[in-house]
């Protein structure tokens, strides 16, 4: 009696546990129905007459694989000489900078018509990887040039603005993307900085920290919010000459990382902007600095991508050279397996970085893409550079080899452009409405 008691309170409880539990996981056994949307099978187009090729995401075309390898050539022979000595000193040569404008460089896809070269926004992070082999922080000044300076005028710029700023940065004017605050980093619109209405001009106070490029921008993008009360919404973009009255740039951070790139505070007193210069509509600042910053992670993760694969580069050979107990340290089956294991995370690292900028080459939704390649080039890029050392031992640990640079420069890739922290929050938001 008492085990048929017992039974049938099971069955009963089991009966009102099951009403609770999602249908889908009532049944272990059977396939989910959610599906991750980069899972999911598409038709195939019917074929052309001439046939369609679907080619890997490492297939370029012609003109991509021409400027890949004028980069590459460029970097070794132009920035890979300088480039212990502009880390040491903090400081972008000259040359290298003029360097990037003669070939064209830094403005990858602006029209002929501005002194672009028309390429697509694919060869814009090709260059970026080839540059990072050799120098992160050279590839940093290219990226942020083509993906936010250029960008920007192109998408939200009038044009006037464009005749005046377009050709100017696509032959020798930096551009400087003025964001982030002391009190707002991850938190970017709670800024401080503020433009007051005066007729047709604008005046900006405030300040602004981690301006990338500071010390060598001719124009400044500035973010200032002109109506306090309406919190983020008030956010509007000034662009700001150099020259401008009441615009200082402070002292150079003394970085661990991407030293020869600048990295200054910014401050703006009393600074008188006409209204003419305002990019795009007063109070849509932050949906600009949003939609730039989605397509600059793209970038970022090719930074990260070409630090990792340039340091991976310098340490194989070492490693095939190092002998020890009568063999090449490679010939280890422990160094072999960890060796393996990192280039294949670097394969996923290069493919989930093409795929995200091939997605927003051709205007597709790549949001969720860009923060996954960024994310994870970031963070194989931080393993990457962590093992070569290990892999290289004592002279990995010296300055007489790059590979203690490349560890110091992968550090930056998990903190700007939104953390990791914040990619993980982006992606997760995105899985949340695709499931």
């Amino acid at each position: 009696m008492q085990t048929l008691l017992t039974v049938l309170m099971f069955c009963i409880c089991f009966q009102q546990l099951k009403r609770n539990i999602p249908a889908y996981l009532a049944a272990s056994w059977r396939a989910s129905p959610c599906v991750f949307r980069s899972s999911k099978s598409e038709l195939a187009p019917k074929l052309d007459s001439d046939g369609v090729v679907y080619a890997p995401l490492q297939t370029f075309t012609e003109e991509e694989t021409m400027l890949k390898n004028m980069v590459k050539k460029f970097a070794q022979e132009r920035v890979a000489p300088l480039v212990q000595k502009m880390d040491e000193n903090s400081k972008m040569e000259d040359s290298v900078i003029k360097g990037l404008f003669e070939q064209g460089l830094m403005s990858i896809e602006l029209g002929e018509e501005y002194g672009g070269t028309a390429a697509s926004f694919f060869s814009v992070i090709l260059v970026v990887e080839e540059l990072a082999k050799v120098d992160p922080a050279v590839a940093l000044l290219c990226e942020l040039q083509n993906t936010l300076t250029n960008r920007l005028f192109t998408t939200y710029g009038t044009e006037e603005q464009k005749r005046t700023y377009l050709p100017k940065v696509s032959k020798d004017t930096i551009g400087s993307f003025c964001l982030s605050e002391a009190g707002s980093g991850s938190d970017a619109f709670s800024l401080k900085t503020r433009a007051e209405k005066k007729g047709d001009y604008y005046i900006i106070n405030g300040s602004k920290m981690w301006i990338s490029l500071a010390e060598h921008a001719g124009v400044f993008f500035v973010m200032a919010n002109t109506d306090p009360a309406s919190g983020y919404r008030g956010i509007t973009c000034f662009i700001v000459d150099r020259n401008t009255e009441g615009l200082h740039i402070g002292k150079k951070e003394d970085k661990l990382g991407i030293r020869a790139s600048s990295t200054c505070p910014v401050t703006f007193e009393n600074v008188k902007v006409p209204a003419t210069n305002i990019l795009g509509q007063v109070g849509q600042g932050y949906k600009y600095a949003i939609g730039m910053l989605n397509g600059g992670r793209i970038g970022i993760a090719a930074q990260m991508l070409g630090l990792a694969q340039g340091c991976f580069d310098h340490t194989i050979p070492y490693t095939k050279e190092r002998v020890q107990f009568g063999k090449s340290i490679f010939d280890f089956q422990g160094m072999q397996h960890q060796i393996a294991q990192v280039a294949t995370q670097l394969e996923a690292a290069r493919l989930l970085t093409y795929n995200a900028a091939r997605l927003a080459e051709t205007g597709k939704p790549f949001i969720k893409e860009a923060s996954m390649a960024k994310y994870y080039a970031a963070e194989v890029a931080t393993l990457t550079t962590s093992k070569c050392i290990e892999w290289m031992g004592g002279v990995g640990y010296t300055k007489n080899y790059p590979i203690e640079k490349y560890y110091r420069d992968c550090k930056i890739g998990t903190i700007y452009e939104g953390t990791s922290n914040i990619q993980l929050s982006t992606i997760a938001k995105s899985l949340a409405q695709e499931y």
